[in-house]
């Protein structure tokens, strides 16, 4: 990549500046160089969601950002020694530098070469959607209509942008509309399949009901989710990291209305007003390997959260993935309202 500058960010530059441009670039990358273009590190999509769960505010400087000791290569090898060095070493992008240390080219993998196509998406569509209603009285909150279109096709059309094509869809409450509208999905490009729930199976139950084992990873997610998390990146998390079960989640920020009282004992020490508290929550999408599904009980209740527990309490590798990304529930009548107000920002 000769045109390496358009991806070359200063050490002082602001982590959502940093985003900005990782995000424009579509190859998920950045160099950190100073005035003479010295390399002083490198930049991906997971440097940046490892810095947003370390708690860091989007003004930190780059510098605290970044993977300092990068691998690089010399210039003067043949192009067929740099691949092979990239494929050992597991890399997707190798920067080449000169004796001086200052980057003379970047070299990119070819970004098909993983290919994702085969991973499953599973998507939980059989709601009652008690909250919405009267909206969902006559119609299951997956089909209620966002931007002139039902909710989950543009869950679909999310993932089949980033080649996911092969979806199974556990539906229940009015199923026949769903299953009507997308039948086996050849009209939407893609492959569907159906798990009828007969019963209340919770947010992981209906996962036991899959008429075969999958051999590669599973996206699993809600069905009345609107997001631009780009599912590619997820997926590519989950493996680069070995997990078992990954859990997107999402920062979520209250405020105490009451001023906190902090003592020793019986001495006031310190009042804060009114104080944000900054938590991540459960963003109802995941990433789970084949073995996380053997844990997942036959035909029974079981929701999400006892999963990924039991995982825990067996030392199994589960991990988070936060999403900077649009994100938005659509629980509530407040909430169709906002995402129909939001449609035409981010989908159109």
């Amino acid at each position: 990549m000769k045109n390496w500058q358009s991806i070359s960010v200063k050490p002082s530059e602001t982590l959502l500046n940093t985003m900005k441009i990782i995000d424009q670039s579509a190859l998920q990358f950045a160099v950190v160089v100073d005035e003479k273009k010295h390399l002083l590190g490198t930049v991906t999509d997971g440097d940046i969601r490892r810095s947003i769960l370390r708690g860091n505010n989007l003004e930190v400087a780059i510098r605290n950002v970044m993977n300092p000791k990068p691998m690089i290569a010399k210039i003067g090898k043949k192009y067929s020694d740099y691949h092979q060095i990239m494929k050992k070493n597991n890399l997707r992008q190798l920067p080449i530098v000169n004796e001086k240390n200052q980057i003379v080219d970047i070299l990119f993998l070819d970004k098909n070469h993983v290919n994702h196509n085969e991973n499953v998406v599973v998507l939980f569509v059989g709601g009652l959607g008690t909250r919405l209603r009267p909206l969902t009285n006559d119609i299951p909150k997956p089909m209620l209509k966002v931007g002139g279109k039902p909710i989950l096709e543009t869950i679909i059309e999310g993932f089949k942008q980033y080649g996911y094509k092969n979806f199974i869809l556990s539906v229940n409450y009015k199923k026949e509309i769903i299953q009507d509208y997308f039948q086996n999905g050849q009209a939407f490009g893609v492959s569907i399949r159906y798990i009828e729930e007969e019963k209340r199976m919770g947010t992981a139950g209906a996962l036991s009901l899959l008429r075969e084992k999958p051999t590669k990873p599973i996206f699993v997610m809600n069905g009345d989710l609107l997001t631009q998390v780009n599912f590619k990146q997820l997926m590519d998390f989950h493996l680069q990291h070995q997990s078992i079960a990954t859990m997107c989640v999402r920062e979520y920020e209250y405020q105490i209305p009451y001023g906190v009282i902090e003592t020793e004992e019986t001495k006031l020490v310190s009042i804060r007003e009114k104080p944000i508290h900054k938590s991540f929550v459960n963003a109802g999408i995941y990433v789970l390997s084949p073995e996380a599904l053997d844990y997942i009980p036959h035909n029974k209740y079981y929701d999400m959260p006892e999963l990924f527990g039991k995982l825990i309490e067996d030392n199994k590798r589960t991990t988070v993935f936060p999403i900077r990304e649009y994100w938005l529930d659509i629980g509530r009548v407040d909430d169709f309202v906002k995402a129909n107000n939001d449609y035409k920002e981010y989908y159109v």
